[in-house]
């Protein structure tokens, strides 16, 4: 299965670096390329990506899922993720390959289920990603890190105190964990914020990114 979506390519031309957004249960790549325009003002030498899904969302006739939400069995649940992460490890290793770059030159930024694909896969690939920046998320199956982890690419988490879907707890315990296994982890919860990126939240995660990509 090959995944696809939209785009935004580097101002100044070939890019440096590169940024794969992974979006929500039940939205699209469309969803979140829209941050790649704030994003592509401190980067304007990194191209954006924001492939769809492979999954058609169960809840609406339209809209994308990396894994179903309608069950709570943990082992269901790994099971759907194992079988996502190649999926997105394929498709990460095709977008480099095309713009002749290396892990080091690259970001995930995931929101919700994307954040959970994010941490997931990212800490499972051999090299080290430049970084990660996930919004309201969580870690999937923290028990297996001590086994899987096999790189610590440095890890920006935001996450809303009203959230009502996830809640801010699930990144607190996050960053835990990931610190627990050697990981830098910087985490910041936005009050009044619910299920959602704020302007605040996109200033992070600009300031992170230049940091971790800007030349």
């Amino acid at each position: 299965m090959q995944l696809s979506g939209p785009s935004l390519e580097a101002k100044s031309g070939a890019a440096d670096s590169l940024v794969i957004f992974l979006h929500g249960v039940g939205a699209d790549g469309s969803d979140l390329i829209g941050l790649a325009p704030y994003f592509a003002q401190a980067l304007p030498n990194t191209a954006f990506v924001s492939p769809h899904a492979p999954y058609p969302y169960e809840g609406a006739p339209f809209g994308f899922q990396w894994f179903s939400i309608l069950t709570q069995d943990p082992t269901v649940r790994l099971g759907q993720l194992r079988a996502a992460a190649p999926i997105l490890d394929a498709y990460i290793d095709d977008q480099l390959k095309q713009r002749k770059l290396d892990d080091s030159r690259l970001a995930l930024v995931g929101f919700s289920q994307g954040t959970m694909m994010s941490l997931y896969v990212g800490v499972r690939r051999p090299k080290p990603l430049a970084g990660i920046v996930g919004y309201s998320g969580r870690l999937e199956a923290p028990e297996l890190l001590q086994d899987e982890i096999k790189s610590r690419p440095p890890i920006l988490l935001v996450h809303g105190d009203a959230d009502e879907l996830l809640p801010s707890r699930l990144t607190a315990e996050a960053a835990k964990t990931l610190k627990e296994h050697g990981i830098t982890v910087e985490a910041h919860t936005r009050p009044g914020l619910g299920h959602g990126i704020d302007e605040e939240g996109i200033r992070l995660g600009m300031a992170f990114l230049k940091n971790r990509l800007a030349a």
